[in-house]
């Protein structure tokens, strides 16, 4: 598909103002989450991460439909760093982070994407749907202790996932209930019936629907019966910034001065590798998300990913990368080009300044509802049943990735789910890198072992189980004709049998086995 922006802006436009909706409450809570106390300062540096995420990296990026911006993956590296070193050291370490990065581009060590299992990604994506659910549930009830962004499945609070959801049960706001309710209930309906008439309903966001409404009803409920409105702790939270020049007031600049700090480059060091390994699996899952199957280039991705973790370093804000959840939502919003990722990051940046009063009315429970549909269509049940139906491979790696990330962490339940499917992938291979055959002749058993065309060091536990069924006085033939190149751990193995066959009166013939192939 042809990149013309100005075609598509019919469809990239509303795409971004729902990336907006959905990305806002993210920026904030994981700026929340990311510093020692959720005060304008960090806020700020939240809101200017998300605008860097959506401007800077979506023009450089070579992803069309991919939004970037602050990640609650890092949110834990983020709050230890700026405790222990200070938060101009941080920006500093920010940018270190941002230089590697680039330089891990020119070093094209992007290619790690194009090596996740595809298992395992898409039990990534529906772990993630699943995440959004539950952590979407406490704030649609008007529980919102936790902060919007968390994922992981133990809270800074003591409480996880789960325990979250029982105490919101507990202190449950009717009001908040009716709001994300009726959003909720509206926005499906919207989807499935308006939306594929066309027209102005198609142009029209049901998020932006959504989000007038609730704040409406959320007036309405004020005015009838004030204990049945959503407070002010519950509304979205909207740093207070006159214009554009107070907005230079809450920057924070880089501490130039710790350049030669150890402790500065390794939490760059530490930036760089995971922040790298997030973009990269969400590049991986979003090129799996959009319609039109564009491959994004990884190399590309890490320098773009590289230049704005260098600027919102230098500017004050959070490390980014790219989100799956602000890219799923443009996707499923129709977004067509890069423009929708670059609007959302104008319109964050407008936002704070013109507009805080009005977005400050929004009920955080209206936003659970969006966030709610986001995560379904993540984790659909025929996404389960499609995945089970591709035999054990495939379904297992993935249910180990869900369950995984749904009890841990996106790194961390990634990296068990890749460990499974190595396993699968190891299994296979065992099994298939050579061919058996025992045939008798004149009464005398003969192996012939035909190896495989691609045969690697992974293979010298099946050659060597082959080998040991050579019983004493049988003879084996061992055939590298098909073989492109043969290893030398596999060729010593077989030298190393062939020399003490003799013990057994085992004789050995050894076919296609050509100097030059031998590497």
């Amino acid at each position: 598909m042809e990149n013309n922006y100005l075609k598509n802006l019919k469809s990239d436009i509303p795409a971004g103002l729902v990336v907006f909706l959905v990305a806002l409450p993210l920026c904030l809570g994981i700026a929340s989450a990311s510093g020692s106390s959720p005060d304008t300062f960090s806020l700020v540096a939240g809101i200017i991460s998300g605008i860097v995420g959506g401007i800077i990296v979506g023009i450089a990026s070579g992803s069309q439909v991919g939004a970037s911006g602050p990640a609650a993956g890092l949110a834990v590296i983020v709050f230890t760093s700026v405790n222990e070193l200070g938060f101009p050291p941080f920006l500093l370490a920010v940018m270190i982070g941002g230089f590697l990065q680039i330089a891990m581009g020119f070093l094209k060590a992007g290619m790690i994407a194009y090596y996740f299992p595809n298992s395992v990604i898409r039990g990534m994506l529906a772990s993630i749907g699943i995440i959004l659910i539950l952590k979407q549930i406490p704030h649609a009830l008007g529980f919102d202790r936790d902060q919007e962004g968390d994922t992981s499945f133990f809270q800074s609070d003591g409480e996880n996932t789960f325990t979250e959801i029982l105490q919101a049960l507990d202190y449950f706001s009717v009001g908040a209930i009716i709001i994300s309710g009726t959003c909720l209930l509206v926005l499906l309906l919207w989807d499935k019936y308006l939306t594929p008439k066309g027209g102005l309903m198609k142009l029209l966001p049901g998020a932006l629907v959504v989000v007038v409404l609730g704040a409406t009803m959320n007036i309405v409920l004020e005015s009838i019966n004030p204990e049945l409105s959503v407070s002010a702790e519950h509304l979205v939270r909207i740093p207070k910034i006159s214009s554009f020049a107070g907005l230079r007031d809450f920057v924070t600049f880089p501490d130039w001065n710790s350049i030669f700090n150890l402790d500065v480059w390794l939490v760059g060091v530490t930036i760089a590798i995971v922040a790298s390994l997030e973009t990269l699996l969400c590049v991986e899952a979003t090129d799996k998300l959009d319609p039109h199957k564009r491959i994004t280039p990884a190399n590309r991705e890490l320098k773009a990913q590289g230049l704005g973790n260098m600027i919102s370093g230098l500017i004050g804000g959070l490390p980014v990368t790219q989100v799956i959840v602000r890219s799923s939502a443009n996707i499923d919003s129709g977004g067509q080009t890069k423009v929708s990722t670059v609007f959302h990051g104008v319109l964050l940046l407008v936002s704070v300044v013109f507009i805080p009063g009005i977005l400050s009315k929004i009920p955080l429970s209206a936003l659970a509802a969006i966030l709610i549909v986001v995560g379904y269509k993540l984790a659909k049940i025929s996404v389960f049943k499609d995945m089970l139906s591709k035999g054990k491979e495939q379904y297992i790696p993935f249910l180990v990735t869900v369950f995984a990330i749904l009890l841990s962490d996106l790194l961390i339940g990634i990296g068990i789910g890749l460990l499974v499917a190595i396993f699968f992938i190891l299994q296979r291979n065992l099994e298939t890198d050579h061919v058996k055959i025992k045939e008798e002749d004149d009464g005398k058993h003969i192996h012939r072992i035909i190896l495989s065309e691609e045969v690697s060091f992974l293979n010298k536990g099946a050659l060597l189980d082959a080998l040991e069924h050579v019983k004493h006085d049988e003879e084996v033939i061992i055939d590298g004709t098909k073989a492109v190149s043969i290893p030398y751990d596999i060729y010593d193995l077989i030298k190393e049998f062939e020399s003490t066959a003799h013990e057994r009166n085992i004789t050995v013939f050894m076919k296609g086995f050509s100097q030059d192939k031998v590497n």
